[in-house]
C-alpha cells in the first residue's frame, strides 16, 4: 500500500475537497481486495447491509438500484476488507488530509456500476448521514479501471466550502443538486479516471457524481467513509440499527465504534499522527 501523501496533495485536498492518489494498491493487493469484496457481496445476496438483522434493507428494481450494486459494512463479514479499510497507515492519511486529531469509521460500501448501469446524479455525502461534519471524508478505491466510458468519479472543486447540509437524492435528474446550490453549477467539474489500484479521497460536502456505465463490464469500487471522533447525532437514522437509533437523542456523541468492532483512533503528536486501534467500550 502506498501510504504517503505529498504536501501538494494535502494542500490540493484542502483547497478543492478531493484529491487523487495513484497506485495506492499494488496489483497483488487489488486482486486480494477485489476477491474479498466480490466474495462478501455474493455472500450477502440481495441484502444491502452486512449483519442488518431485522432492519435489513434489500435491493429492489428502482432507478437507484440500477445506478450501482451497493453493499455496506463488508468489513463486518470480511477480515480482508477490514484489514484494508481499518489500516493504520490509511488512518494516518486521513489525519493528514483533514487535520482532525481522531477519526472513526462510519461505514464502508462496495459500489459496483453494472454493465449499462444508470448515471450517479450530483450529490453530497454527509447530509445523508447521522452526523453533520465539515471534516467527514471518504476513500474511493478503483478495483477495476474507472474510465469516462464506465462511470468514473467527477468532482466539483471547492464545493465543500460552499455546501450546507441540504442535499438532493440520487435520482433520475442529474442536476437536482444545482436547484439547491445554483452557485455550484458555475464551476466546471473535474473527471478523475483511475487505473485499478488508484484511489481518491473526497470531503463529505464535496459535490460529486458519475456517468453511466456504457460498457459491457462492471466498474468495481470499494469505498469507506470516516467521521471525526466526537461527532454527534443529528436525528437522522441512515443505517443506524433500530435499537441504537431509538436510544439516541440529538446531540449525543456517536462514540461506541458504530456497529461494534474495531475503530480507528488518530492521536495528534506534533506534526505527525500516532495511530491506535482500539475496541469500543460498548457495542450494540
Amino acid at each position: 500500500m502506498k501510504l504517503t501523501l505529498t504536501a501538494e496533495q494535502i494542500a490540493f485536498y484542502r483547497e478543492n475537497g478531493f484529491v487523487a492518489h495513484r497506485e495506492f494498491l499494488s496489483a497483488d493487493e487489488v486482486a486480494e481486495l477485489k476477491s474479498a469484496v466480490l466474495e462478501a457481496v455474493a455472500q450477502m445476496g440481495r441484502a444491502k447491509v452486512a449483519d442488518g438483522g431485522e432492519d435489513q434493507i434489500t435491493e429492489g428494481d428502482s432507478y437507484y438500484d440500477r445506478v450501482f450494486t451497493q453493499r455496506l459494512n463488508l468489513w463486518r463479514i470480511s477480515p480482508v476488507v477490514k484489514r484494508y479499510m481499518l489500516h493504520p497507515g490509511l488512518g494516518r492519511m486521513l489525519g493528514a488530509l483533514t487535520g482532525c486529531p481522531a477519526m472513526r469509521v462510519w461505514h464502508d460500501q462496495a459500489l459496483i456500476k453494472e454493465p449499462f448501469g444508470n448515471p450517479t446524479a450530483w450529490h453530497l455525502d454527509n447530509p445523508y448521514w447521522s452526523f453533520h461534519s465539515r471534516d467527514s471524508i471518504s476513500i474511493w478505491i478503483a478495483l477495476e479501471d474507472a474510465t469516462l466510458e464506465n462511470g468514473c468519479m467527477w468532482f466539483i472543486p471547492g464545493t465543500h466550502k460552499l455546501a450546507r447540509f441540504d442535499n438532493s437524492g440520487i435520482g433520475v435528474n442529474m442536476a437536482d443538486l444545482f436547484k439547491i446550490y445554483p452557485e455550484i453549477a458555475q464551476t466546471d467539474p473535474v473527471a478523475v479516471p483511475m487505473k485499478a489500484g488508484d484511489c481518491s479521497f473526497h470531503n463529505g460536502l464535496t459535490a460529486h457524481g458519475a456517468g453511466a456505465n456504457m460498457t459491457r463490464k462492471r466498474r468495481i469500487a470499494m469505498t469507506c467513509a470516516y467521521m471525526p471522533d466526537g461527532s454527534t447525532f443529528n436525528g437522522k437514522r441512515n443505517i443506524l440499527p433500530k435499537a441504537y437509533f431509538q436510544s439516541l437523542r440529538v446531540g449525543d456523541v456517536l462514540a461506541n465504534g458504530l456497529f461494534g468492532g474495531l475503530s480507528l483512533l488518530l492521536l495528534a503528536t506534533g506534526h505527525d499522527y500516532e495511530v491506535v486501534n482500539f475496541l469500543p467500550v460498548s457495542q450494540f
